[in-house]
């Protein structure tokens, strides 16, 4: 299966690094690259319900493919929201809906950092993109 090419540097930068303190740092960097959301994007609608700390979520569809912006206010968060992000920007709804969260973080040496409240979040957020996929176009 060939990756997009920001999920591909994701693979390479992360388990290019020895330990977490690394990986952690790295999370951090990421997720200071995500697109902001402009406040009137913060919205009740464009929240994402079932993660501890704030998030929304923002996809559009262009020529079959989806698109994604995210926030957090948890800068541990938007690391992870940058990493998925990478994996499934670019992706049509088919392969959307094919991605394995837990192997995707664990290819990425990040599985057992993620606690089962950070676990049920990225997938809230997943099945909010798989929401938004399946929409139909106005």
């Amino acid at each position: 299966m060939s990756l997009p090419t920001a999920a591909q540097e994701a693979l390479e930068a992360f388990t290019a690094c020895p330990g977490w303190e690394q990986r952690a740092r790295l999370l951090m960097q990421w997720g200071e690259r995500l697109q902001p959301l402009t406040e009137e994007e913060r919205n009740e609608a464009n929240r994402v319900h079932g993660c501890e700390s704030q998030v929304w979520l923002v996809g559009e569809q262009r020529d079959g493919i989806w698109h994604f912006r995210a926030a957090s206010d948890a800068r541990l968060i938007r690391g992870l929201l940058a990493v998925l992000l990478a994996r499934v920007d670019g992706l049509d709804a088919a392969a959307l809906a094919s991605i394995d969260l837990p192997a995707w973080f664990s290819d990425l040496g990040l599985s057992r950092q993620l606690s089962p409240s950070r676990s049920n979040g990225l997938n809230a957020v997943l099945r909010r993109m798989h929401e938004l996929a399946k929409t139909p176009l106005e």
